[in-house]
């Protein structure tokens, strides 16, 4: 066959065995030799180079889906019952750090705030009494007794003032307000708003979740993990994460790896938290998790570019004697810019690293060429 003789690079199909130079005169007549000459090579911008030992981080891919990052998720509730009076937030707004999401009228609120008021006037009124004992005492006209109950009635109203100052911060109301039950319902940190249950003129309870706000600035890439791969994916391992939706890829670590099988899937939640600056990755958008396992020495390695695929089979380009030969070969490992050839190339071997696909359309061009 010509496989042989086009190997070891005498003689061809024609029979052609004199002294090489009618290789260059009917080029491409093997069919897996492309003669090409040192200024061609470098016109073409091929790169010659030999295969040798690398390390290769693989990795494992999952399916996965991307969450929000439940760490940056809030649901907001009043704390208060009372009546909606308005509602400045809308669904998918994005919201800074104590923006007014809502104002609500509670009765709550309202004795909240007097209660502060009159323990604020008995304070004022305890400290002028208590100023006037101790002077009296002072100058020997009042018994020490009565100075003393004016002290203990002023920590009392001191005591009264924070019990009622503490209650408006327990539901984060300010102490003053123009109107004693208005409550505004604000944001606790900025990010989006993605569930919105309330409007305006309903009365709401204490509980209510009004908001759901997410910060999504950083949001979780979820995968699950089979027990035979748990091994592999390692809290703080590298992770790409893919979509088929758009072109882009996004890096991350990964960030929790759960310590239960699930009883039904068999398999243990993961995750990868990616940063989203242009919010392109969107919540419930199926992805691709690649997560890097250990690396690991390989004795022949080529770079991903040197590999063309010729009739279904890998092979590279193995430079000859005026020109390069497809060798096809069998990969191992791979990690995007390096691969394992575990079969058909031998460390050292000089091959075409860059812009090999050229070889290839070359490789084409000369069998159409040539039928037959």
């Amino acid at each position: 066959g010509h496989a042989a003789a086009s190997r070891d690079g005498h003689g061809d199909e024609h029979g052609h065995e004199h002294d090489g130079a009618v290789d260059n005169a009917e080029p491409n007549t093997h069919a897996d030799r492309v003669t090409l000459t040192a200024e061609q090579i470098r016109i073409a911008g091929i790169t010659v180079e030999a295969a040798n030992s690398a390390r290769i981080r693989s990795s494992v891919e999952f399916p996965g889906e991307i969450r929000f990052n439940e760490d940056r998720t809030a649901h907001v509730v009043p704390r208060l019952a009372g009546v909606v009076e308005s509602v400045p937030a809308d669904l998918g707004q994005e919201v800074k750090k104590g923006d007014v999401l809502a104002i609500i009228a509670s009765p709550a609120l309202a004795e909240h705030r007097s209660e502060l008021l009159a323990a604020g006037q008995r304070l004022r009124l305890a400290s002028t009494t208590y100023e006037r004992e101790k002077q009296l005492w002072q100058d020997k006209i009042s018994a020490e007794q009565d100075y003393l109950q004016a002290r203990a009635s002023l920590q009392e109203a001191r005591i009264a003032v924070q019990s009622a100052q503490q209650k408006l911060a327990a539901i984060g109301a300010p102490r003053v307000a123009s109107e004693l039950n208005r409550f505004e319902l604000r944001a606790p940190f900025g990010g989006t708003v993605i569930e919105k249950h309330i409007t305006l003129g309903e009365a709401v309870a204490a509980d209510a979740e009004a908001f759901t706000l997410s910060d999504l600035s950083t949001v979780w890439a979820e995968f699950n993990v089979s027990a035979q791969d748990i091994v592999k994916v390692r809290v703080g391992e590298r992770a790409s994460v893919s979509s088929t939706a758009f072109t882009g890829t996004a890096e991350g670590t990964v960030a929790y790896v759960g310590s239960l099988i699930g009883e039904r899937t068999r398999t243990a939640k993961a995750r990868v938290t990616l940063t989203n600056p242009n919010r392109a990755w969107r919540p419930g958008l199926f992805v691709t998790v690649s997560v890097a396992v250990e690396e690991q020495q390989v004795p022949v390695a080529v770079p991903a570019d040197a590999i063309q695929t010729i009739d279904n089979t890998p092979a590279v380009f193995v430079e000859v004697h005026g020109g390069f030969a497809a060798r096809p070969v069998t990969l191992g490992r791979s990690d995007g810019t390096q691969v394992e050839v575990k079969q058909g190339l031998g460390a050292g071997e000089r091959n075409a690293a860059t812009n090999s696909f050229i070889l290839k359309s070359e490789l084409g061009k000369g069998t159409a060429e040539h039928t037959h």
